[in-house]
């Protein structure tokens, strides 16, 4: 009877994929939502620790978009209904400096700032192709449809990517940003503060944009869109 019950709990027990279990929170946003697009940004890796691998397995598909070549291959083996492009995100289009770690180090970053804070230096530096979100989306076959939601994991430079991102075409239901703090001696999950979040600019940008944070799980902040029908399902 025990063995039963354990498969009859673990049947309808979700797993997840993410570093800090927010793809869960993500899963009951949308779960009246069968299908839907999402953008990935700083993937990463198609499952391990992944944001978006949990909604790939319903059946919804997006962009992935990472600095890293090694990432993308084992996006395209093994998330093909996807598109996986290697590029970066910013402000502008054209070329800016990656501080490179090692393959598919979390730790690659556009950030000046960031590099030069850490202890850890990178391996090595080397300019890369960027280009705004806007045009990433134009050049896409998702230009002219509704994006679900937005991941963005881009260490320290996510206020850039979205700066002059163009809100009132793409109303995004979700936005999750990662939030690094550069204001303390050592960039801990538990050194985050309430007050640092408020003060930081991704926060002043989303709230201008009609976004609202809903949820915060160690260095992800979770916005829905006030508009958003997830937030009254």
């Amino acid at each position: 009877m025990n063995f039963i019950k354990k498969i009859y709990y673990q049947k309808y027990s979700k797993k997840s994929y993410s570093i800090s279990n927010v793809d869960l929170i993500i899963d009951r946003l949308f779960r009246n939502n069968k299908k839907g697009i999402y953008l990935d940004i700083g993937c990463n890796h198609p499952i391990k620790h992944n944001n978006t691998y949990l909604l790939y397995e319903r059946g919804w598909n997006g962009i992935n978009i990472d600095l890293d070549k090694t990432s993308i291959d084992e996006f395209k083996k093994l998330r093909p209904k996807d598109i996986n492009i290697q590029i970066g995100v910013s402000n502008y289009a054209g070329n800016k400096k990656v501080f490179y770690y090692h393959k598919r180090s979390p730790l690659n970053t556009l950030s000046k700032k960031l590099k030069e804070y850490r202890i850890k230096k990178p391996t090595k530096t080397f300019n890369l192709q960027v280009d705004t979100l806007n045009n990433i989306i134009k050049k896409s076959k998702f230009k002219n449809k509704q994006i679900n939601l937005m991941s963005i994991d881009i260490e320290n430079h996510e206020y850039e990517a979205l700066q002059n991102f163009n809100f009132k075409k793409y109303k995004i239901d979700l936005i999750v940003t990662e939030f690094t703090n550069l204001s303390g001696k050592k960039i801990e999950t538990y050194n985050l503060s309430i007050s640092d979040i408020f003060k930081s600019k991704i926060y002043k940008l989303l709230i201008k944009n009609n976004y609202r944070l809903i949820n915060w799980v160690n260095s992800d902040l979770i916005f829905a869109n006030k508009n958003s029908k997830i937030l009254n399902d």
